[in-house]
Parts: structure tokens; C-alpha cells; sequence
């Protein structure tokens, strides 16, 4: 039953089926959008917002970001790929496919008069039934694989990117910079801070131009260039304000009648920056970064001591610098009695800082940081657009190879365990006496919309792909000697099916698992809406009032 009428709130009231399937409709159409971007040979999306401003992406997240969505259960898609994006950092347009798909096929069963609790019982047990399944029967050991394994997975990751074309380079590259700053707890778990390694971009050249570098690399030069452009043995001092002429507080007023008073006055002033810069080079620091200015008048105390200093770093940048070298970002130099102090502990220490030209611009490289290690990877490429494409895709590679090494467990890619889901949950289906198996039957059918958007993003015949694909997993799970054919997936670029484990198509565990779960509750959440009320926008001056 679907009704439609005005609410004694000013506003209007939706509900029963129509509401239903205006939510279905806005997610489907959400997931249209993203759909054509999937795969290894998926396109880009141009967007272009209220400025002019161009993006050129096919990262799911990023085109779900961008785009100025106002219905209430199209939000749900986008915050979707938002919670994908940061959980797992890839696997942002298949979940948003796979969420869209099971909403698709729940409306189906509404329409056959299943009720929709039911559907929501059968979907959150075919979830469950098929993270187990994945676990325990489609996981490899990323300790089986090594290095190699790291690198597929950073591979398949950028496949579908700009950079797909030289994955060989980047992949290699990613992994390096990721065990750059892995580190292993007291207990022997792995952590891999990968907003340790530091992304620059600098224009021209190709992108197999770019470059990582050992240490953490800032987009700053020296204050100035009578300073030292290279100190080894750094202590470094990290500083959150201005080193400049102290000035009154805005509103203070002082009344002078002495003018030599005056003088005393500036000179106080003065002489107080000086005291500061003195404090700290007196600590023995010899590489001063700031996030504020620095005096052209105190840039000659640093050049006297042999001193390099850096003006208008990002504090993000000094809060990384301060973790990895175990300096403290100083806020202030007032202590608890209300004097100024800096002492040698507060100092972070590292082997070598330098300053290193790159293209067109000046760099500080902070080398062999002693606290903790850091990596850094410099960019190279033809315009913005490609770069902002290249940074994107390093920063979903990074995340997969980060999940890599703390789950240390692997899935085939290319629609292996999706369509192995696909036979698994159907004959799970048959065993129940519940009406929950329509909808877990329907869960299956869902999962292979991901295989049938790879193939036919691949301009491949995706009924003949996905046919063939299923019945070798079916071989698998029904006939033991054929085991090894669960992992069997799709290679796109011959139209062939294929042994995907032996062809290097791997996926973190991490990023399946989670895309099922976020995309179930998605579906699980829009579903559960029988009703939406709309308020009216409150009425303006000069306007007819609403009818009640």
C-alpha cells in the first residue's frame, strides 16, 4: 500500500511501497555512475565543480565525494564508499555495486509479498555464512607468496588506475615505501603507518621519472640562502610559532613620554626573539623547522651558528617529523613557572638533513630519522590532473599493501570469490526450510554483478564469462580433485577465464570482507524504511501561508 498525503507537521509523509522504490532508485542510479569505472579497463570520470575545477578519476570514493547528492538514501551509497575508502582504502566502487545490486533484487521479493524483515534476516545470514566461507576456504598466506605477493596486490590494485600501464615500476616502489615504515609490536603484531611515508608532486617529466626517497621529504627551502644547504648529524628543533618581533597584543595601548623610552621598547622587542633563537641553538639544535615566519633580522643568528632553518612548514608535516625523529612539536617555550626554556631532550635527531633539488624546485630531505624509520615518494608528471590521479591511486595502493602486511592473508582477484560465494550461498540456500532462503538465493545472485561489471567494462561477453566461471567453481566445491580450480577468475584483456592465484591477481582478505559486510548493512538500512517524511522549508515573509 502506498500513500501520499499532507502531515498536521507542515510537510509531506511517503510510505509503504513508492518509498521503497524511490530509495532502490537512487541507489541504483548512484551505482550507475560508478559502475563503468570497475575493473582493469574501467573509465575515468571527468567532474567539474561550481568553480570550474577539473577532476579526473575513476576512484569510486572520489567520484561519490565530489558529487552534490541530496537524497536521503543515495547519502547512504556515498557514506558507504567514505567508510570503505578509509577502512580498507580500495574496493570503494565494488561495494557500492554490490550494495546497489542486493537493494535491487530485495525489491524484487517485496513485490512477491516477502516481507522485509525476512529479507533483512536472510541477507545479514548470507553475509555471515559467506565471511566464513571466504576465510576458511579462498584465503592464501601472504607469508606463502613473500614479496611478490605484496607486489601483486599493490599491482591489481593500480590496474584500473592511470598508472596500471607502469605497475611493475610503481607496485615495487609502494611496497618498498611500506616496509620502509612497517613496525613490529611487542607482541608481534604488525603495524604499517602509511601516513608515514610522504607523497610530494612535482610537475614534469614522465611517471617513471618519480622517485622514493629514504627519510621524509618536505616541500620547503632554507630561510635563507646564506645558510648551510646540507647538516649532518641533525638535531632538529621543532617549533609551532613565529620567530618573530614580538609585538603588543591587539588593543593594548602604551603611553610613552619618554622617547629614549620608546627605544628601549623596540629594542625589548627585539632582543626577546633573540633570546629564543638563542635558547634553542644553545640547546645544541642545528636544523630549526617552524610553521610560522621568521625575522629577515633573526635569519643572521642561524647564519652565525651554522644553523639551517625552515619557515612555514605544514604542522602535519612537524607532527611526523616530531614521531619519527622523537622530537617534541613545541607549542610554546614557557614552562609550567612561567620562564622560557628549551632543553636538549625536546631535540628530534636523524643522520642527515639536506637540501636536494627536484625539477624546479628545492626540497629538505630529512635522512635516517633515529626514532622511527620514513619513506618518501616524489611524483613525477605531465599536469595536475595526472598527478592528483597518480597520488590518488599510490594512496589506495599503499592502503592495500598496509592491510597485506597486518592481515597477512590474501584472496584471488577477478571475480574469483564472488562467483565462488555465488555457488557456495545458492547450495546453502537449498538447505534451509526457512523463507530466508529466497533472500539468501538472492544474495547470491547479487555477488555476480561484480564479475558480470568486470567483463562487460571489458567489452567481453559477460553471460558466456560468468557462465563458464561458475560452473569451474562449481567443479570446485563439488569434486575435491579439483580443488585448486577455486581460484579461478576472470582475465580481462583475453576474455578468457584463468588460474588468477598463478597470474599475480591478489586482494587483501581485509578489503572482501569488509566491502560484504558495509555493502549489507547499507542495503539493510535502506530497506528497513517504510516511511519518509519530508518537512516543508519554513515560509518567508511576504509568502501565502502552507495549508496544515
Amino acid at each position: 500500500m502506498s500513500t501520499e498525503g499532507q502531515l498536521s507537521v507542515r510537510g509531506t509523509r511517503t510510505s509503504g511501497d513508492s518509498v521503497r522504490s524511490q530509495n532502490v532508485m537512487a541507489a541504483t542510479s548512484i551505482a550507475n555512475i560508478v559502475k563503468s569505472s570497475l575493473g582493469p579497463v574501467g573509465l575515468d570520470k571527468m567532474l567539474v565543480d561550481d568553480v570550474g575545477d577539473v577532476t579526473i578519476t575513476n576512484d569510486g570514493a572520489t567520484i561519490l565525494r565530489m558529487l552534490e547528492v541530496e537524497h536521503p538514501a543515495a547519502k547512504v551509497l556515498v557514506e558507504l564508499a567514505q567508510l570503505q575508502d578509509e577502512e580498507v582504502g580500495d574496493g570503494t566502487t565494488s561495494v557500492v555495486i554490490v550494495a546497489a545490486e542486493l537493494l535491487k533484487q530485495a525489491e524484487e521479493l517485496v513485490k512477491n509479498k516477502i516481507h522485509p524483515t525476512s529479507i533483512i534476516s536472510g541477507y545479514r545470514q548470507a553475509c555471515k555464512e559467506a565471511v566464513k566461507y571466504v576465510q576458511e576456504h579462498l584465503t592464501l598466506s601472504s607469508d606463502d607468496v613473500g614479496r611478490d605477493g605484496l607486489v601483486n596486490a599493490a599491482k591489481t590494485s593500480m590496474s584500473s588506475k592511470l598508472i596500471g600501464t607502469d605497475s611493475d615500476f610503481f607496485a615495487n616502489m609502494v611496497v618498498d615505501a611500506a616496509n620502509a615504515v612497517k613496525r613490529v609490536g611487542a607482541k608481534g603484531e604488525v603495524k604499517c603507518p602509511i601516513k608515514s611515508v610522504n607523497v610530494l608532486k612535482a610537475h614534469g617529466g614522465s611517471a617513471q621519472d618519480s622517485i622514493r626517497v629514504d627519510g621524509y621529504a618536505l616541500n620547503c627551502t632554507v630561510a635563507s640562502q646564506a645558510m648551510v644547504k646540507q647538516v649532518r648529524g641533525a638535531k632538529i628543533a621543532l617549533l609551532d610559532f613565529s620567530l618573530q618581533k614580538a609585538k603588543m597584543a591587539f588593543g593594548v595601548h602604551v603611553v610613552v613620554d619618554d622617547p629614549e623610552k620608546l627605544d628601549a621598547i623596540r629594542t625589548r622587542e627585539a632582543d626577546m626573539t633573540k633570546e629564543r633563537i638563542s635558547k634553542v641553538l644553545s640547546s645544541g639544535a642545528n636544523v630549526v623547522l617552524t610553521s610560522g615566519g621568521i625575522d629577515d633580522l633573526c635569519l643572521k643568528y642561524f647564519v652565525e651558528a651554522g644553523a639551517m632553518a625552515v619557515r612555514r612548514c605544514k604542522k602535519v608535516d612537524l607532527k611526523r617529523i616530531a614521531k619519527a625523529t622523537g622530537g617534541q612539536l613545541m607549542l610554546t617555550l614557557s614552562n609550567l613557572e612561567g620562564e622560557e626554556t628549551f632543553e636538549s631532550s625536546m631535540l628530534g635527531q636523524a643522520d642527515e638533513v639536506v637540501q636536494q633539488r627536484v625539477s624546479d624546485d628545492e626540497l629538505i630531505l630529512i635522512k635516517g630519522p633515529k626514532a622511527h624509520s620514513a619513506a618518501s615518494i616524489i611524483l613525477r608528471g605531465a599536469n595536475d590532473f595526472m598527478l592528483d590521479e597518480m597520488e590518488r591511486s599510490i594512496h589506495d595502493s599503499l592502503c592495500v599493501v598496509r592491510r597485506v602486511l597486518e592481515s597477512k592473508s590474501l584472496v584471488a582477484g577477478g571475480g574469483a570469490v564472488e562467483a565462488a560465494l555465488s555457488i557456495y550461498l545458492e547450495n546453502y540456500a537449498h538447505m534451509l526450510h526457512s523463507r530466508e532462503q529466497l533472500a539468501i538465493a538472492a544474495f547470491a545472485q547479487s555477488l555476480l554483478s561484480i564479475p558480470k561489471t568486470l567483463a562487460v567494462n571489458a567489452a567481453q561477453d559477460s553471460t558466456d564469462l560468468v557462465a563458464k566461471l561458475r560452473a569451474y567453481h562449481n567443479a570446485s566445491q563439488t569434486d575435491k580433485s579439483k580443488d585448486l580450480l577455486k581460484w579461478t577468475g576472470l582475465d580481462l584483456i583475453g576474455g578468457l577465464v584463468r588460474d588468477n592465484k598463478v597470474a599475480g591477481v591478489l586482494e587483501p582478505t581485509v578489503s572482501k570482507v569488509k566491502s560484504f559486510k558495509f555493502a549489507t548493512e547499507a542495503a539493510i538500512t535502506i530497506l528497513r524504511i517504510d516511511d519518509m517524511i519530508k518537512l516543508a522549508p519554513e515560509k518567508k515573509e511576504g509568502h501565502p501561508e502552507m495549508p496544515y
